[in-house]
C-alpha cells in the first residue's frame, strides 16, 4: 500500500525556516513565518494569557470534552468579539476549530456539502493554505485580481470586474482586515462597493479573519466583516485566535455561519458540528478556556488589548522607520506604502530572483514572492534591510 504515496508538493515557508536554520550568518533576518516577534526575536506569552491559565490551573477540575461544537461560552465570546452587535445572536451557528485553518477547512468542507459545483473566488495573491485545501477538496478556485505591483496596493478595477463573474452558488473568499500576503487593504468606500457587488450577484462571502487588533484596531479591524455580515442574507466566518492572543500552539479557532433567516440556526448549528464529528470529534479547549477566561473577566480583558494595542503600534513604528529609511537611502517615495500596508505582512512587489539575491548576500529571508513579516524586524535590522533592499535593486 504504502509504495503508492506520492512525494507532497514541498511548503515553501518551511523549507525557508529549514534554510534560515542552517545559516551560519549571526546578521540573518528571518522575515518569512508569520508569526509575531517581539524586538528580542521571541514570540512571547501575553500577560493576560498567564493570568487566564493560572486561573484555569486553579479551578478546572475535569478534563471531559466539552460539546462537538466546542465550549458555548468561547462561541459567545467569539462571536461578540468579531460580530459585536452586527447581527443578532441567534442568526449566529458556530464551532470552535483547531485554529483558523481548521475553520477554513471545515468551511470549504461545509460549501462543498451544499454544493458539489461551487466555485470559490479567492484574491491572487492570498495565503498559501486557501489554494492548498480548495484543491485537496476537489473545489474549483476562481481567481480574481488584488494586488497592484506597481502601486503595492489594491487593483480594485480590476478585483471589481472580475468578482463580476461570481453568481448565485459560488463563494467569494475576502480576508477582513491586515490582507495576508500583501498587507493592502480595501478602504470603507471600497467594500461598499465590494457589498453591493455581492447582493446583486447573490454570491455568498466568506471572510478570513485571522489578524484582528493588528491594523487599526480591534473594532476598526471588525468594522468590514460587520458591515458586511449585515448586509447580506448569508456568510461565512473563519476566526483565528493564533495572533491577537498569542496562542499559536494552542490551535484555537472558530467557524461561524450567519444566516438572516431566523430559522436557520438550528440546522446551520446541527451542519456544522456533524462536521466536526466526521473530522476530529470533539475540538480542542485550552486555547478556548483562556480566550473565554479573557473576554469574561473585565481586568484581564483590559490588559489584554492593552498589551495587542502596544503590538499593533509596535509594527507601525517599525513600518514607518522602514519606509522612511528607504526613502532616506533611494531618494523617492516609493515604498511609501510600507508605512499605509497594515497587519503584519507587506509584498515588497519584486521577483523571485531578486528575494533570492536578498538571501543568498544579505542573509534576508522572505517568501519567494516577496512577502515579508514585519513583526520580524526590530528596531536594529530595518537599517540593515534598508540597505539590502537598495544594494539589490528592488
Amino acid at each position: 500500500m504504502f509504495e503508492k504515496l506520492k512525494q507532497p508538493a514541498p511548503d515553501s515557508i518551511l523549507g525557508l525556516v529549514k534554510l534560515y536554520r542552517e545559516d551560519p550568518r549571526e546578521n540573518k533576518i528571518d522575515l518569512g513565518v508569520g508569526v509575531y516577534k517581539d524586538a528580542n526575536g521571541l514570540t512571547p506569552v501575553m500577560r493576560a494569557v498567564k493570568a487566564a491559565e493560572q486561573q484555569i490551573w486553579e479551578a478546572q477540575d475535569s478534563k471531559a470534552y466539552t460539546s462537538l461544537a466546542g465550549d458555548p461560552a468561547f462561541a459567545d465570546a467569539m462571536v461578540e468579539l468579531v460580530l459585536g452587535d452586527a447581527v443578532p445572536r441567534e442568526t449566529v451557528a458556530a464551532i470552535a476549530t483547531p485554529g483558523g485553518t481548521g475553520a477554513i477547512r471545515q468551511a470549504f468542507e461545509l460549501i462543498r456539502n451544499i454544493n458539489a459545483d461551487a466555485r470559490v473566488f479567492v484574491s491572487d495573491p492570498t495565503w498559501p493554505n486557501h489554494l492548498s485545501i480548495l484543491d485537496y477538496l476537489g473545489i474549483e478556485a476562481v481567481s480574481y485580481r488584488y494586488f497592484d505591483s506597481e502601486t503595492r496596493g489594491v487593483d480594485f478595477n480590476g478585483m471589481m470586474e472580475d468578482l463580476k463573474g461570481a453568481k448565485k452558488g459560488d463563494v467569494v473568499l475576502l480576508h477582513g482586515c491586515c490582507h495576508n500576503p500583501t498587507g493592502a487593504n480595501l478602504n470603507s468606500t471600497e467594500w461598499d462597493a465590494v457589498i453591493k457587488l455581492l447582493q446583486d450577484s447573490g454570491a455568498t462571502p466568506m471572510i478570513d479573519i485571522a489578524y484582528q487588533g493588528f491594523g487599526d484596531g480591534l473594532e476598526a479591524d471588525a468594522a468590514a466583516t460587520r458591515k458586511l455580515v449585515a448586509a447580506v442574507p448569508e456568510c461565512l466566518i473563519a476566526a483565528s485566535c493564533s495572533k491577537n492572543f498569542g496562542i499559536y500552539r494552542e490551535r484555537t479557532g472558530m467557524l461561524m455561519a450567519v444566516s438572516k433567516d431566523m430559522g436557520a440556526q438550528a440546522l446551520n448549528q446541527a451542519a456544522l458540528a456533524f462536521l466536526n464529528r466526521q473530522n476530529f470529534s470533539f475540538p480542542p479547549d485550552h486555547g478556548a478556556r483562556i480566550v473565554t477566561t479573557i473576554m469574561h473577566d473585565t481586568a484581564l480583558r483590559e490588559d489584554w488589548m492593552a498589551e495587542l494595542e502596544a503590538v499593533r503600534l509596535g509594527m507601525l513604528d517599525l513600518r514607518t522607520q522602514l519606509a522612511s529609511e528607504l526613502q532616506r537611502l533611494s531618494g523617492s517615495d516609493r515604498f511609501g506604502f510600507l508605512a499605509q500596508h497594515r497587519g503584519m505582512f507587506s509584498r515588497i512587489g519584486t521577483t523571485p530572483e531578486k528575494v533570492v539575491e536578498l538571501r543568498e548576500k544579505h542573509g534576508v529571508y522572505m517568501v519567494g514572492d516577496s512577502r515579508m513579516n514585519i513583526a520580524g524586524l526590530n528596531t536594529q535590522t530595518v537599517p540593515i534591510l534598508a540597505q539590502a533592499i537598495i544594494d539589490v535593486g528592488v
